[in-house]
């Protein structure tokens, strides 16, 4: 079994919280320069500008899993992530029919653009990304799984936008595929607080918004290879292959 070091939750400049820096390019220099394995984009209920990281990756061996940071009604954050590209399109034509029609104001929160592999802008988004959808976090895990996805409730002991935080609780019949922990709480301690859950896959993730922070916190896969298949037997901890959040 190979191990693999992977970053799975990372914005990129469509996300108006994210740096203007936060280009494919230098999204994938600097996690090469952070020996990440694999990296996971992640920008708020957008997945358009998943495929030029992926295309820029491609050219150095390094693994992009495509997805999104999906924002439910109840403003939990959750991370979802596709097998290919047609996947993907069709859980973006879920994610525009139920992103509310709220205008985005660049100077309150940022631009939303995407940009090509030059660094040219392509395509701006006018609605406001960070808006909550008008499904409830049945109906987003429901629909990611429909079409085969990864479903990762993000930062669950984070204060704001978590499942802790909006609901005061983990649901134990909620059909996650693994947790997402910030660095600031141990593992240890979270299964303590939650004893339901100590049999819950564990990862961590950088939620990086600007390149310096990239890498700043990450998983290591025990996996065959870096391919989506094996991404989710090891979230299902079978044949061999596991996770550990660090």
């Amino acid at each position: 079994m190979k191990v693999f070091k992977a970053d799975l939750h990372i914005h990129t400049v469509l996300s108006p919280c994210g740096s203007l820096e936060m280009s494919p390019k230098i999204i994938v220099q600097t996690a090469l320069e952070r020996k990440l394995d694999i990296i996971g984009i992640t920008d708020h209920n957008s997945t358009r500008q998943c495929r030029v990281v992926a295309d820029e990756a491609k050219k150095t061996g390094l693994t992009v899993y495509c997805g999104a940071e999906v924002t439910t009604k109840e403003e939990v954050h959750c991370l979802a992530f596709f097998e290919n590209f047609e996947k993907l399109d069709e859980f973006q034509q879920f994610l525009e029919k139920h992103l509310p029609d709220i205008e985005n104001n660049i100077d309150l929160f940022g631009y939303q653009i995407v940009v090509n592999e030059k660094e040219e802008i392509v395509y701006e988004e006018n609605k406001l990304l960070i808006s909550a959808l008008n499904q409830n976090i049945d109906q987003v895990v429901k629909e990611v799984h429909r079409l085969d996805g990864i479903f990762i409730p993000a930062h669950v002991n984070r204060s704001k936008f978590s499942l802790i935080s909006q609901l005061g609780f983990i649901p134990p019949d909620l059909k996650f595929d693994a947790l997402e922990l910030t660095k600031h709480m141990e593992t240890g301690s979270f299964r303590k607080v939650w004893p339901y859950l100590k049999m819950a896959t564990i990862i961590r993730s950088s939620d990086a918004h600007q390149p310096e922070l990239i890498g700043e916190s990450f998983s290591e896969f025990f996996m065959e290879s870096p391919e989506f298949s094996e991404f989710r037997l090891a979230l299902s901890k079978t044949e061999g292959r596991e996770v550990k959040g660090q």
